[in-house]
């Protein structure tokens, strides 16, 4: 599965070359509780057809009502991009089913210009990390490269926005926990590789999309070249393996790095990071071990939740309390032996 804005572009972009005429919308602004972020795109076909969300369905019907069948499918007017703000009363909130107090305010772009939007298309497809111009007076779009990501900006007369390639996942060991991690990954727009040189482990891998190596686990992580939107997870229970991968990770950029493991195999393996390969407490703290956020998991599948939910949270930068970790909680509510 790829990114959602690769989706949507791509999508308009071959709208857009099959003769059709099309609108791009985007959140700029949001007030109180939003249904989507800034940022979040939508591609609207002259015939109604469309592409992406921007209010999670609440105001999507409204935009094709008011800017394709009011065409009667004759194409989107050419004109300069403008804004549109939805939820501005109780009464829209309501009618459209934003949430208590939720407003949105909308950069619609009537039929863009192809060569733009192609070459967006390709930067993105080829890994590129891209920052796209809007000057809402024209329609004028200028693409550049971006040395890393940046939050969108928007200033009521210019958009730039920063698009960037799918995020990654790299999991160690082909296992059970490792197809269900692996599957929601997928869903949440992640590519994933996995990594696991014992090749008997291959065999019984059943989930499709994921790239599967049997590369030993810090070859794979080079041949990843890591970056902010890298997470990478040992799920391989062998420190053999598991170790090999978190060292080579810990250097990096990955927005993720941890481990599963009981809470003493965790404390093991940062001890012995400490005393053979020159690792210290400060380095560390970026290792993530047990990974995954407390829900009383007991089976691969519960467990993949926990651990997926803890991956997301560290990528959309949300910073959780450490009472919510898998490990913090499980030690607080262990009564101790003898």
């Amino acid at each position: 599965m790829e990114s959602v804005d690769v989706h949507v572009l791509r999508t308009a972009r071959d709208w857009h070359a099959d003769g059709h005429r099309l609108m791009l919308a985007t959140v700029v602004k949001t007030w109180g509780s939003s249904p989507r972020p800034v940022g979040s795109m939508m591609a609207l076909r002259e015939d109604g057809r469309c592409v992406g969300s921007v209010s999670g369905g609440c105001i999507e019907d409204d935009l094709v009502h008011r800017y394709a069948r009011a065409y009667g499918g004759a194409g989107m007017p050419r004109s300069a991009p403008a804004l549109v703000r939805y939820g501005v009363t109780a009464d829209e909130a309501h009618r459209f089913g934003l949430p208590c107090g939720g407003t949105l305010e909308l950069l619609l772009e009537f039929d863009p210009e192809f060569k733009p939007l192609d070459a967006l298309v390709r930067r993105l497809e080829s890994g590129q990390l891209v920052q796209r111009t809007v000057d809402c007076a024209s329609g004028a779009v200028v693409l550049a490269a971006a040395p890393m990501s940046a939050a969108l900006c928007f200033d009521g007369a210019v958009l730039t926005s920063t698009l960037g390639p799918q995020y990654r996942m790299l999991l160690i060991g082909a296992g059970v926990l490792a197809e269900y991690v692996a599957t929601m990954a997928l869903f949440n727009g992640f590519a994933v590789t996995v990594c696991d040189p014992r090749v008997t482990h291959h065999s019984t891998w059943s989930v499709p999309g994921v790239q599967v190596t049997a590369d030993m686990p810090d070859d794979a992580v080079r041949a990843m070249a890591p970056d902010a939107r890298t997470g990478i997870v040992a799920l391989s229970h062998d420190p053999k393996l598991d170790d090999l991968a978190l060292l080579e990770a810990l250097g990096g950029p990955a927005f993720y790095v941890g481990a599963i493991g009981s809470r003493r195999n965790a404390a093991a393996r940062r001890q012995r990071f400490i005393d053979h390969f020159g690792e210290s407490e400060v380095s560390l703290q970026r290792l993530r071990s047990p990974v995954g956020l407390y829900i009383g998991s007991k089976t691969p599948a519960e467990i993949a939740v926990s651990v997926m939910a803890e991956v997301l949270a560290a990528k959309n930068g949300v910073v959780l309390a450490p009472t919510l970790s898998a490990g913090v909680v499980k030690s607080a509510i262990e009564t101790p032996s003898g």
